[in-house]
This record gives C-alpha cells, sequence and structure tokens, in this order.
C-alpha cells in the first residue's frame, strides 16, 4: 500500500513539472476561457443553482481570475473534482486553478508540486451526528461507524484524533459530499465528519437540520485556498492577486456598488488607487489590464460581499466570520501592500 501511494505521488508530481512549465496565462488569453477545478458540489460553497450554473464562496475565486484575466466573470469552465481526482487533474494540465475545499499542507505543496496562493478559509474539521444518538462530545465516540471522503486530510485527521484519545472506530469510505449525505442520513454510519464549515453547509440541506448537531470539537486546522501547478509563477501571481484583491477592498470599503465612483479618479488613499489602477502600474506587472482589481469587484464583489452572500450568517449555510474576518476585526485575512 505504501508503494503504491509512493507512485501515486510522483506520477502527479512529474506531470505538475511537466504542465506546470507551460505560460498559463498565455493559454488561458488564447482560449477565452478560465478552467477552473471545484467540488463536485457543496452548498454555498461550489455547486450548480437551478439553472445549472456554479455559485459558491470558492466559484467566486475562480469568476474573479476570469474577471480579471478576461474581463468576463462568466468565461469560466467548471470541472467539477473529487477528493482522489482533484490533484491529478491540475498537474495533468485538465484544469488552469484549483478552487475548491483544498488543505494547505507541506507535502502537497512541496511533494507534489504544487502552489497555494493564498487562503481563503480558515477551517478545521469536526463532526456531525444525529441527536438521538445523545452524544455531545467527540471523545464519546469510541466505536463508531464514520463516514469519511477518500483521499482527504480529513482521513488523517481522523486516524489521528482516534488513536491520540486511544479510541477505536469503522471507517465507512465516500468520495463526494453529496455520497456522505445519502449515506450518513440513510444511517449507514454514526458520525459525518469533514471541514466544519462542510458539515454546516450538508446540515442545511436536510430537511429537519434541527435533529442532527455538530459537535464542539475542533480537530484540525485546516487552512482551505486556490492552488496552481509549480513551474508558472506569472500564472500563480495573477491567481494570488485576484484573492488579495477581493481581501484588500474589503479593507478599504471598496464595493461592488462604489468601486465605479472610487475608480473614476484617484482619491486619498494611495492603497486603494493602486488597488484600482488610478496610480502605477500594478496591473502591467502582471500582465493584465491597469483596471484588473476593478473589474474583480465591480463583478464579483469583495471578499466581505461573497462571503455574507454565500455562506454568511443571512444564508441557509449561516457561518460566522470567526477567523475569516479582517485582521482589524480580530480574525486572520490580511492582504500584503498594493505597492
Amino acid at each position: 500500500m505504501k508503494k503504491s501511494l509512493f507512485l501515486g505521488a510522483v506520477t502527479v508530481a512529474g506531470l505538475a513539472a511537466t504542465a506546470g512549465a507551460a505560460a498559463t496565462l498565455d493559454d488561458v488569453k488564447a482560449r477565452g476561457t478560465l478552467n477552473c477545478g471545484v467540488a463536485t458540489g457543496v452548498p454555498g460553497f461550489a455547486a450548480p443553482n437551478a439553472s445549472g450554473e456554479w455559485e459558491g464562496f470558492d466559484v467566486a475565486v475562480c469568476r474573479a481570475v476570469a474577471a480579471a484575466v478576461l474581463g468576463d466573470p462568466t468565461a469560466v469552465e467548471f470541472v467539477p473534482t473529487t477528493g482522489k481526482t482533484r490533484f491529478t487533474a491540475l498537474a495533468s494540465g485538465e484544469i488552469d486553478m484549483l478552487a475548491r475545499n483544498t488543505t494547505w499542507t507541506f507535502s502537497r505543496d512541496v511533494d507534489l508540486k504544487f502552489t497555494f496562493v493564498g487562503v481563503n478559509y480558515y477551517d478545521g474539521q469536526g463532526f456531525m451526528v444525529p441527536k438521538e444518538l445523545g452524544v455531545s462530545s467527540a471523545k464519546e465516540l469510541d466505536g463508531a461507524t464514520v463516514c469519511i471522503q477518500t483521499g482527504t486530510t480529513t482521513e488523517l485527521n481522523l486516524a489521528d484524533f482516534f488513536r491520540v484519545n486511544n479510541m477505536s472506530y469503522e471507517p465507512v469510505p465516500i468520495e463526494t459530499n453529496a455520497e456522505a449525505q445519502q449515506q450518513y442520513l440513510a444511517g449507514a454510519c454514526d458520525v459525518y465528519t469533514t471541514d466544519a464549515s462542510g458539515l454546516a453547509a450538508t446540515r442545511s440541506t436536510f430537511e429537519n437540520a434541527t435533529d442532527h448537531v455538530i459537535l464542539p470539537e475542533i480537530i484540525s486546522k485546516e487552512p482551505l485556498g486556490p492552488l496552481v501547478r509549480h513551474g508558472d509563477s506569472e500564472w500563480g501571481d495573477v491567481v494570488r492577486w485576484s484573492l488579495n484583491a477581493m481581501i484588500a477592498a474589503e479593507e478599504y470599503g471598496v464595493t461592488s456598488a462604489n468601486v465605479g465612483e472610487m475608480s473614476m479618479e484617484a482619491g486619498d488613499n494611495p492603497e486603494v488607487n493602486r488597488l484600482l489602477g488610478t496610480e502605477g502600474n500594478l496591473g502591467e506587472m502582471l500582465g493584465l489590464e491597469g483596471d484588473w482589481a476593478k473589474k474583480i469587484i465591480e463583478s464579483v464583489g469583495n471578499y466581505g460581499e461573497v462571503f455574507a452572500g454565500t455562506i454568511g450568517e443571512s444564508t441557509p449555510i449561516g457561518l460566522s466570520r470567526g477567523l475569516n474576518a479582517q485582521w482589524t476585526e480580530g480574525g486572520l485575512l490580511y492582504a500584503p501592500p498594493f505597492r
């Protein structure tokens, strides 16, 4: 088993080294479409709506990059990926970037030859159980059957948690969130474990959501963010600063409603001026138009707008900002200077 896992990693790494040598920015411009890998369907984060159009928190990152590069947030081909297929899809060049619930780890960054360009959601792994199970803590789950997505850090964290707490469990392997939901509701497992945000998203779709409890323990650090292949730093810069533009815009009060007015002429804040292209040449440095960030904000919104509209407290997902608040509000969200 160890040998096959090692060979799989080597294969992905090799694909990454080959595909990463290409100038992805030029390819995307020539194609006129961004190929963006997303989850197979996580409500609030990445899922097709009733009209078949992809929407959600992670989807917004794809649209932001398309707006910056192509001037059109709809110029995206969304490619659903699972925990098993996501890295091969990126390494092989099937997709230009991956924007889904993927945790930034040492081995994925270094061994699999990917570059995480930032964190768009700080998360942690949790547990959900039926209320009728009568469990109030994850430390009461000895002997439980657990629905777990294969090929994920979640799978490894689960094993660590039960070993440290001297408990046993029976894994019920699943590949997608939809399959996990089906198995969990059918009683095939006592517990469903994944990132806490994913649990909230899944529970929001239940007919009787209040019959299910998310336990208080968070057992891991899960910094989730978009990633690209090693070997193409220029493309990595584009994706990184597209995300940073959304984060910085919220900090400086630039919204989809006022960005047009604020970009008409240079204002009093030099950082905002550079962000919106009324001062300096940051767009040129990226190989983009001077108003690349303006296009992101006016079409997708700033980070806070996206959060509130897709997964925030007024949505069925109902997540509070928590660690994902701006640094000025006690959170971890922080964009490097635009200068």
